[in-house]
């Protein structure tokens, strides 16, 4: 690859080392905020390259992506900086560390420890820059200015302020546990529960809960099954209570069948007291419209 190609090409300049530098130029940065109660991301296009954005899904904190048009990056690690702006003379560089390029050589993440560090050198006045090599091993600059910031991360603040407190990922198997044979669901169970009915009503596509009820194995078998099947039905009523359909739950029941530990202390038999909420996306689902399912 030789450096005359790429000269031609928007965005891109040279440096005194020879490096291929993509930056947009300073009187076209923008920074755009876009997002939902899911994630909020916070994106400047670096021109003739592709973009870089800082991402904040819903119960996490950001990571900051690089992502070309082209497969311009080569395998391996990258370095990531705070870099200083071009017009700061004086003001030193912050090296981040290494930022590992995916195989299809068009992306990187950060950790979140980097992107908050990166979030921070912006409002100091420094610009994230990637310094790595072509797939062909030419050296390679990618950076974005910290021109415009301050407006922009304001808005980006308001969008994240408000995020779900959870993501799918982090609901998706929920396990809910019972302190003794009362149905009393404690406060945190509660919580957790109220953060579930949240998201779902805010994502319609999950549509179906999946309520699996577990004992210990301090009964007999009769009465610990009975145990569970109420400590299910008693998670589908505060879920109904709250506004969740009917027709969208399943519930099973086990016994002291599948523990989670051996029921040999204290400690492990209260683990098993429980109940699993699993949730899902069911496609053209035919959803159970019973109030109870026993697939033992």
């Amino acid at each position: 690859m030789r450096l005359a190609v790429f000269s031609i090409l928007a965005g891109l300049v040279t440096t005194p080392a020879l490096a291929l530098t993509f930056q947009t130029p300073l009187e076209s940065v923008q920074w755009v905020v876009a997002g939902d109660r899911f994630e909020c991301r916070l994106t400047q296009r670096v021109k003739g390259f592709g973009q870089g954005e800082f991402v904040r899904r819903a119960g996490e904190s950001p990571v900051f992506k690089m992502q070309s048009q082209e497969r311009w990056l080569g395998r391996g690690s990258a370095t990531l900086l705070a870099a200083a702006a071009p017009w700061r003379t004086g003001v030193n560089d912050i090296n981040l560390g290494p930022v590992v390029v995916a195989h299809t050589g068009d992306t990187l993440q950060s950790s979140q420890v980097q992107a908050g560090r990166l979030l921070a050198a912006l409002i100091e006045g420094r610009g994230p820059m990637i310094r790595h090599r072509t797939s062909e091993g030419d050296a390679l600059e990618v950076r974005l200015l910290p021109a415009h910031f301050a407006d922009a991360y304001q808005r980006y603040l308001t969008c994240t302020a408000d995020l779900l407190p959870y993501n799918f990922e982090q609901l998706k198997q929920t396990r809910i546990a019972f302190a003794d044979t009362n149905m009393v669901l404690s406060e945190s169970a509660k919580g957790r529960l109220d953060s579930i009915v949240e998201f779902i009503k805010e994502d319609p596509t999950v549509n179906q809960i999946e309520l699996d009820g577990h004992s210990d194995s301090w009964g007999n078998r009769l009465s610990n099954r009975d145990i569970s099947r109420r400590r299910a039905l008693t998670v589908k009523a505060y879920l109904v209570e709250q506004g969740i359909a009917e027709e969208q739950i399943i519930v099973r029941f086990h016994g002291e069948r599948y523990p989670l530990k051996p029921n040999n202390s204290a400690a492990n038999r209260a683990l098993n007291r429980r109940v699993n909420v699993a949730l899902s996306r069911v496609a053209n689902a035919e959803l159970n419209a019973a109030n109870e399912q026993d697939n033992d």
